[in-house]
Order: structure tokens, then sequence, then C-alpha cells
């Protein structure tokens, strides 16, 4: 055995002492005692299955003064998040072949944790060319930053056709184009008024009418409108921001806290939050979406949107199961295991076979978030002073990334999707 990891670990749906044994970078057994040549014991610290966030935007290439691969997964890396999909809207997007190669060869020793990425799709791709260089598709059905539009109903069944026999996820940006307003905006309550909860509705609404069997996922709901909407089969996301954060409480964040879709009111938020603890939607992802705070001083209506997330989001859903406002195994089922199975990935829970990407924390160790203190090129975040349990140690495939806090780690993050 190269390597037993011990302590309280989530195995088998419930918090239980015992040691986990590590072989080639996977688990080889999990038993209450075993012996290796190298014996970590957490005592009564929690070990977790680390997380996987299918929704970030790492920048690169054409915006690398927001962020870039290399500062993107070190701080997902300090938040626990050993596997990161990074969304096609960079420049050039990646919808072509070869901007999606050079895309990879550019990031391909840069990147702290495994990575997927996500392909584009415009009227004028062609998947089958990327499929099997991607983890998944985006169709964005509304404006957003650097995206490419794909709005009307017949082109949007066009491609979910082209993509069903390549069986992959395709993720939806789902706001109804037809439903935003253009009107000028002053604070984050008007932006809110031009991308209304009902544009949210709409869109997930008729994915669920062109019932073209694909694999779908809605990216970051923000409602319970929303998730009531969602068709069965449909998998979705939540995030950190839309769950925790709402229009009354950022209103002085002003830009900073325009993102899209926009934040809601604190009584929308409420909801949500009951929906995603009932389980109504499936999985936790940042949306990740940094800008640099030059950005974000200008003008709201000329500023971004979008907010930094990676680092910070599962610290934060985890400060909540001390609070017991949102059950343990619930964030670890969100944050872990149903990305994993959405993608289908070898990771996302402790169990032999395995990747041993794991994570070690101490509930009781809560700590403010300090916007100086995280890995994010872009040095801000909208959760400042916010509770967080950071972990204390993070396994990527059996190596150590993070010890006791500080970065041990070497960059060994592989293309999961070449792996597949």
């Amino acid at each position: 055995m190269d390597l037993v990891i011990e302590g309280r670990a989530y195995y088998k749906g419930k918090l239980q002492h015992c040691c986990i044994g590590i072989e080639n970078g996977r688990i080889s057994q999990v038993r209450k005692v075993l012996r290796g040549d190298r014996v970590l014991d957490y005592g009564d610290r929690l070990i977790l299955p680390a997380a996987i966030d299918v929704h970030t935007h790492m920048r690169e290439p054409g915006m690398t003064q927001k962020e870039d691969f290399a500062t993107g997964t070190m701080a997902a890396a300090f938040g626990g998040v050993t596997c990161v999909f990074d969304m096609p809207n960079t420049i050039p997007p990646t919808i072509l072949r070869s901007d999606l190669l050079d895309k990879k060869k550019a990031i391909a020793k840069k990147a702290w944790v495994d990575y997927g990425l996500i392909g584009g799709v415009s009227d004028a791709s062609n998947p089958m060319r990327i499929f099997k260089e991607v983890v998944g598709f985006k169709i964005f059905m509304s404006s957003t930053t650097q995206s490419v539009l794909m709005s009307e109903d017949k082109d949007i069944k066009r491609a979910l056709q082209a993509i069903m026999p390549l069986n992959k996820v395709v993720s939806f940006h789902a706001e109804d184009n037809h439903m935003i307003g253009k009107d000028e905006i002053e604070d984050i309550k008007g932006h809110e008024r031009n991308r209304p909860i009902a544009a949210e509705v709409s869109a997930i609404q008729r994915l669920g009418a062109l019932d073209p069997g694909a694999r779908i996922n809605v990216c970051h709901v923000t409602s319970a409108a929303g998730a009531d909407a969602l068709k069965q089969g449909f998998t979705s996301e939540a995030t950190p921001h839309h769950l925790l954060l709402d229009i009354e409480g950022m209103s002085r964040r002003k830009a900073y806290a325009k993102v899209n879709p926009p934040l809601r009111r604190r009584v929308e938020r409420e909801a949500l939050f009951k929906a995603f603890v009932e389980g109504r939607i499936s999985m936790l992802a940042s949306d990740h979406a940094p800008h640099t705070i030059e950005d974000k001083e200008q003008e709201i209506f000329a500023a971004p949107s979008g907010c930094p997330g990676v680092e910070t989001g599962f610290p934060l859903m985890m400060a909540l199961t001390k609070h017991e406002s949102l059950p343990l195994g619930r964030l670890v089922e969100a944050a872990c295991e149903a990305p994993a199975l959405a993608f289908g990935l070898n990771k996302g829970v402790i169990a032999a076979g395995k990747d041993a990407d794991l994570m070690v924390l101490d509930p009781r160790d809560i700590q403010p978030i300090n916007a100086r203190k995280l890995h994010s090129k872009c040095g801000w975040s909208l959760f400042e002073g916010y509770d967080a349990v950071f972990p204390q140690a993070v396994f990527l495939r059996g190596s150590m990334l993070i010890e006791e806090g500080g970065f041990v780690g070497e960059r060994t993050g592989r293309d999961v999707a070449a792996r597949a």
C-alpha cells in the first residue's frame, strides 16, 4: 500500500472512522485498519471526496489579465476542488477544432488539478469534430460575457440532434433571450429587472418541450420556479452566490454584484436554497467568472457580469453544515457525487477503484474569507468576511497538493477527456 489516510471519512453515506488505502493514484481499499508504506492519521478530522466544479471560466486564452489556468486551478485546489470544467467563451471560443487544440496545448502544463474543456456550439460548428476532446458542450440561450448566442428553438434542436449520438452532456445558459431587457441600469435591481425569473423559467420550459433525448444540464438555476420547471432527467446547477447572496444584501457592492443570471430578491434566494437542500437541484457549481477590479469599478451598465468563486464555494457551504442549515450528505452529493455521475468521472466518492481525490477538513476551523489570502488573479470576492471551512489537506490522485493550508504539490493536473 503506497499510502493510508485515516480519519472520519464520509463513506457509504455516513461519517465513520476508517482507513483509506491508496495505490497508483486510486483508492484500493477502505477498512477499519490498514497498513501502508506511509500512514497519515487525521484523528477526528473529516475526510471527504474532493469537489468537482463543472462550471468555471478560467479566462485562458484571451483574457488572462483576469485569470489563467495556473492561478485558477491553484485557487480550485485551495478550495478543495480537484477537477474543474472550463467553459468555451474565451477569445477565441473553443468551438473550432483548431482553436480547441491550441487551447489544450497552451494549458497542458499549467494545471494544478484535473480539468475538462467544454466545447462551444454555434450554427456553423460541427460537434463531431471535437467531441472526443471535450467533456461536454455548452449552448448560450442568451447573451453573456463573450458568449456565442443560440436563441432559436430550431437551431437548438438541430444542435441537440447532432450531439445526442455522441453521448455528451449539453449544458445550457438558460435565459430566454427574447425576454431580456436592454434598459440602462443604475444598480443591481435594474439588472435583475432586465433579466427576470420569467426568462429563466421560459428557457427551461422550452428545453423541456424540445424533448430531444439529449443529456441536458441547466446551469446556474436562480429560482424555485426554475427548479420546478426542470424536466425529469435534466441535471442542474446552483451557485453559492445565488444560494447565499441577494439584491437586498449586495446592493452596496454595485457592479461587483452584477452577475448573469442576476442575484434575486431575498425571498427568492431563500426558496432557491430550500430547493437545493431538498435535492431539486442536482449540483453545486461556482460559475467562477473573475474580472479585474478595474472592470468592476466601471459604471454598472458598462461593467461585465460575473464573480469569482472556485476557491470559496465549497468552504462556504461547508460552514453551513456546522450550523445545520445544510446536511453534510447533501453537500457531498451536490459537490462531489452528482457531478462525477453526470459527466462520467472516476471521482467524487470514497470507494475502491475511484481516483484518490480527497480533502481533509476540521469543521471547527471556521475562518472569515479574506480576499487578500485567496489565489485567484482577480483579487476580490463577494464573500469578504463570510464564514468558511477551508480544507487543511487536499489530495489529487493520492498526491498531496495542500498540507496544513500550504501548497506542497506539483502541476500534475490531467485532461479528464483524454482519459475517457
